[in-house]
């Protein structure tokens, strides 16, 4: 796999000019025969809230791995804006089954489309993971690259019309954007620090999208199981640490839908909904 630190080096020290409103170059990486620590599986498990056993790995975790390749399709030359200025809007993950920890993947990592819309440039992340050849696990994440636009109008998000009674309540410190990324291995700096946040226009530090997704899933693995399952996510409002937040789920025919929301339950900081295979 590709070394993290060095791939952050990059991002965070060399400079590019910003996008030059050219549509983005279709980028594929690959990687072989990738093994995993169980160790590294529990400490994410841990901060994460899921209930490892030593063997069956959790829904998101892959995502860990598939991020480094992210990493290298964001510091390609083809890219020619930085990666710290841009937005997680969307994360899908299909798990075809349940993969465990001594199992070994071939990852895959392509960048397919990105369209100009009223926020800016768009564009999806495919990640793919195969056990001897056969697909297990993938996920598309869609990002956004802001352009600023006199003409746009931002409307706050609205929370889904799901009853709200009895949500769980969840406290989250402000070091849990640190212990987030050494679980991860996502060191994106509004994560970390406020000083460092502050340096990006967020007074206090933000919880990882990713963070927000899998402690959803998390709370509601005894209803999933061990069935195939896709599971969509919207990311809405930022969520700044530390903070009370609140979550719930309910059954919507077919689906089971759930949302993270600020403690009073009128804020929505992700949308979310799992439909099974």
């Amino acid at each position: 796999m590709p070394s993290l630190f060095s791939l952050y080096r990059k991002i965070f020290f060399e400079r590019k000019p910003g996008w030059d409103e050219l549509a983005l170059p279709h980028i594929r990486v690959r990687t072989h025969n990738i093994s995993l620590s169980a160790k590294n599986v529990n400490n994410y498990a841990s901060i994460c809230g899921f209930d490892f056993d030593g063997k069956i790995l959790p829904l998101t975790y892959l995502y860990v791995m598939v991020f480094r390749l992210h990493a290298v399709i964001f510091t390609h030359k083809g890219i020619t804006f930085p990666l710290l200025g841009m937005i997680h809007l969307k994360n899908s993950i299909t798990q075809y089954r349940q993969l465990t920890v001594d199992e070994h993947f071939d990852l895959e990592c392509a960048l397919i489309n990105s369209q100009l819309t009223d926020a800016g440039l768009e564009f999806e992340l495919v990640s793919q993971a195969r056990v001897n050849g056969i697909l297990v696990w993938e996920s598309l994440s869609t990002y956004l690259y802001r352009v600023e636009s006199a003409s746009r109008r931002v409307r706050p998000p609205k929370a889904n019309a799901m009853a709200w009674e009895s949500p769980d309540s969840w406290s989250l410190a402000d070091d849990l954007g640190r212990k987030y990324a050494k679980a991860s291995g996502d060191y994106n700096l509004i994560h970390l620090h406020p000083i460092l946040s502050k340096r990006f226009g967020f007074d206090r530090v933000l919880a990882h999208g990713m963070w927000s997704k899998a402690r959803c899933i998390a709370q509601i693995m005894p209803k999933i199981g061990e069935c195939p399952c896709k599971v969509d996510v919207v990311f809405k409002l930022p969520l700044f640490m530390p903070s009370d937040v609140s979550f719930a789920a309910e059954n919507n025919e077919d689906e089971l839908v759930f949302e993270l929301r600020d403690a009073r339950g009128r804020r929505p900081h992700l949308s979310g909904k799992i439909s099974y295979l």
